[in-house]
């Protein structure tokens, strides 16, 4: 079982950055691939970053060159750094574990861009 908090939401002025942590407690974090997802209101889950226990990266086109995941294993953290950032980004931001069939998601921290 693994339970995943996120922290570092907030509300930011357009063009300002901020950088979510996904703390996960349990064992094998580091076997985990990690994700973060976002959704608006009256809006699909969107996917945006993930990244494997190795380091392998994988990104949604929408965030590419502003949005960068990283990863402590010997912290159990995951980061979502975010930069640029735009009224369109503002939404609640999820962190996600998975390994095989095991699945597991947080509460989510709110984002809002706006002036």
């Amino acid at each position: 079982q693994v339970q995943l908090v996120e922290s570092g939401g907030g509300l930011v002025q357009p063009g300002g950055s901020l950088r979510l942590s996904c703390a996960a407690s349990g064992s094998g974090f580091s076997a985990y691939a990690m994700g973060w997802f976002r959704q608006a209101p009256g809006k699909d889950r969107e996917f945006l970053a993930a990244m494997s226990g190795d380091g392998t990266t994988n990104n949604a086109n929408s965030v590419t060159g502003r949005f960068t995941i990283s990863r402590d294993n010997a912290k159990n953290t995951v980061y979502l750094q975010m930069n640029g950032l735009k009224p369109i980004d503002t939404a609640v931001y999820y962190c996600n574990a998975q390994r095989g069939f095991e699945v597991y998601w947080g509460q989510g921290t709110q984002v809002t861009v706006s002036s």
